[in-house]
């Protein structure tokens, strides 16, 4: 971890909780401590100047990109879909790739043309795998709450382990976890070495909401972890990933149209205040007060 950043460096913000130009993001997350960021594929081909620009934008900000977001709907399909789908991901992966980034994130299928037969959705992840594999690139395949047939953690964790790419793992959303109520028991199954990513976000709604209320809203309520109604479950969850051994990454995963009406700094400001909520309170990490470490000098006999 960095002397800057302090007991933070493994969390991240997400480029879509921030509103304007490309650059001014970048700069907003870098000066409120943070040593990576989360981007989408819009991020670069929505750049006034082009995707090699929005590439030296990135590289000059000295940001990590935590990861490239998210390849959808591609595991499944058949003929002319198929086909489509592959070159969708190839570009993906190109531009990933561009980034010095090393993760791309795939979501679960939603489309009523997707098989649901498991050895087509494990065919097809193997071969995004090995697409990936000349290029570096891990791929963080996610349940999506409205799959067709992956629509929870647990589901997409018996796929990856069936898929078995050295490549290949899982990508964890609270959100997904929270809107169908999954146990934290669950978690015990996992490899934390498999466990590519923690995308993490607090939410506005209340414990009576129904399940179908939850994935509704989920889109509109999400604020930064320590500001919902779902704190004390989201430590929960951190703390025992923690346990399990998962030292990888945690992206805030919060889009919420009232925080793009709101200053850049602002912004990021909040997301700072929740990292270190969840590194010194939740996980109890400390640093070390400048100049406070002195080496002895040894003594001349």
């Amino acid at each position: 971890m960095s002397h800057y950043s302090g007991n933070i460096d493994d969390f991240g913000m997400d480029s879509i909780s921030l509103a304007g130009p490309l650059e001014a993001r970048l700069k907003a997350v870098r000066e409120a401590g943070f040593t990576q960021i989360m981007l989408a594929a819009t991020d670069l081909v929505g750049h006034p100047d082009g995707l090699e620009a929005a590439v030296a934008a990135v590289r000059a900000s000295g940001l990590r990109v935590t990861g490239f977001q998210t390849l959808r709907d591609f595991e499944g399909l058949s003929g002319p879909l198929h086909a489509y789908k592959i070159d969708i991901a190839k570009s993906m992966l190109e531009m990933c790739q561009a980034l010095d980034c090393r993760l791309l994130l795939v979501g679960s299928s939603t489309l009523k043309q997707a098989s649901g037969e498991t050895p087509a959705l494990t065919r097809d992840l193997r071969k995004l795998a090995m697409l990936a594999i000349p290029m570096n690139i891990r791929i963080a395949y996610e349940a999506c709450s409205q799959g067709r047939t992956i629509h929870a953690f647990p589901q997409a964790w018996d796929l990856v382990c069936q898929a078995d790419m050295p490549n290949l793992g899982l990508g964890l959303d609270s959100s997904q976890m929270f809107a169908a109520a999954t146990s934290l028991e669950e978690l015990d199954m996992l490899d934390p070495d498999k466990l590519f990513l923690v995308q993490l976000a607090d939410f506005m709604w209340t414990e009576a909401s129904s399940v179908e209320e939850r994935i509704a809203s989920a889109h509109h309520f999400r604020v930064f972890p320590g500001e919902g109604e779902h704190s004390d479950a989201l430590a929960a969850l951190v703390t025992q990933l923690h346990g399990l051994g998962y030292r990888g990454d945690y992206s805030f995963q919060v889009f919420n149209h009232d925080y793009r009406q709101m200053p850049l700094p602002s912004v990021a400001q909040r997301a700072r205040r929740a990292a270190l909520w969840l590194g010194e309170n939740v996980l109890q990490r400390s640093v070390p007060l400048p100049n406070q470490i002195r080496l002895k000098h040894s003594t001349a006999t």
